[in-house]
């Protein structure tokens, strides 16, 4: 049920669960089937609004396959019995399609979401979270969960002159931008998936990466290129309209006479260009609005967190979604995050007093894994 406003008399909570999308619908759904009734999901817009402002275009990299009947969910699922490839009968959604799915099983499950719900400031005084609400009266929490996705926080300040780009994050659809050549700076999945789209509307493009991620090859897609990303670039590549151009670090962009001027590190070489360079040096974290309640790996700048899944910080803290990170192991996709969701809904029932025996149910459809030694294996062949 999409909640329409929070009652002064339930202003606090046990949980809140901060956004509406993937991470914050599937552990919903799973804190209410383990018997939680008092919490809320805060979404600032409306559910799925992430997915909903991608580019038109753009598609989920992981396939998703309804394989429920033979005990394996859809990649792609973030709650069981359901299947995004059921519900839309396609394999690689698009946005808004997913956001339709999100939708759908937040309504299907009674879900209690309360949208157009913009957190303004949080506080953490006496052992409880104090979450204010713009113009609306503040809530408090006693476990707090941050579920808020990237999209939002488009990572558009590496170099001098960046302001000048456009981020693909910006873009509505590819079939709006007008020009014949463009360049785009940052070659991984949202590099290559506008490559592969300009390309295919008959545009010439240059993809600029100083790590050339499209010559990686690891088992992990958090490190590289996915399989379905890389097959749409060797298919398009064939019409001769990308090129691919590594070791190539932007140092500053620069515009004079209606051109765009791109100095890279170390080269004399510039590139120019008649058309806004597209920036798809992907996200800052969302958890820029919660900096203070995090310790912070001092080398790659990623939350510390508990075995599960907490604040190492500030007790009863949870994060949840594409930004948990556990050393080298990184959990940014759906299938990835959606593990540890019974690692938090456990944690967090087991303070509350309630039976928690009903995850281990979900072990088996790959929603629980507290097990962290069995990752980062490698492939054979």
């Amino acid at each position: 049920m999409l909640v329409k406003e929070i009652k002064k008399e339930t202003y606090r909570f046990d949980v809140v669960i901060v956004g509406g999308g993937a991470a914050g619908v599937g552990i919903c759904a799973m804190l209410v089937n383990l018997g939680v009734q008092d919490l809320v999901v805060l979404e600032r817009d409306e559910v799925g609004a992430s997915f909903r402002n991608w580019p038109k275009e753009m598609r989920l990299i992981t396939p998703s396959f309804t394989t429920n009947f033979y005990g394996n969910i859809d990649l792609n699922s973030v709650i069981s019995g359901t299947s995004p490839a059921f519900t839309l009968g396609c394999e690689h959604p698009t946005g808004d399609e997913y956001a339709y799915y999100l939708d759908g099983i937040s309504k299907h499950y009674n879900l209690p979401i309360l949208e157009n719900a913009n957190v303004t400031n949080i506080e953490y005084v006496d052992d409880f979270f104090r979450i204010s609400l713009g113009d609306n009266k503040p809530i408090e929490a006693r476990f707090l969960i941050w579920a808020a996705g990237e999209f939002q926080y488009p990572d558009k300040q590496l170099f001098p002159g960046a302001e000048l780009c456009i981020h693909n994050s910006e873009v509505n659809s590819w079939r709006k931008l007008r020009g014949r050549e463009y360049c785009i700076i940052g070659g991984y999945e949202s590099g290559i998936d506008a490559a592969v789209n300009l390309s295919s509307l008959g545009k010439s493009v240059k993809v600029f990466d100083s790590s050339a991620p499209w010559d990686d090859r690891t088992t992990d897609p958090s490190l590289n290129l996915s399989p379905y990303t890389r097959q749409r670039l060797y298919e398009e590549i064939l019409n001769d309209r990308i090129k691919l151009i590594g070791d190539s670090r932007v140092e500053r962009v620069t515009k004079s006479g209606g051109k765009y001027r791109i100095k890279f590190v170390d080269k004399t070489e510039e590139y120019i260009s008649s058309t806004k360079p597209i920036l798809a040096t992907g996200f800052k974290s969302s958890l820029s609005q919660v900096t203070d309640f995090f310790d912070w790996h001092e080398e790659e700048s990623f939350a510390l967190l508990t075995e599960d899944d907490e604040s190492t910080k500030t007790p009863g803290l949870f994060l949840v979604g594409p930004q948990v990170r556990h050393d080298k192991i990184i959990f940014c996709f759906i299938y990835k995050f959606r593990q540890r969701f019974g690692v938090v809904a456990n944690a967090i029932g087991n303070r509350l007093g309630l039976d928690t025996s009903v995850l281990e149910s979900y072990r088996s459809e790959g929603l629980y894994l507290d097990d962290l030694s069995c990752c980062g294996e490698e492939c054979e062949c």
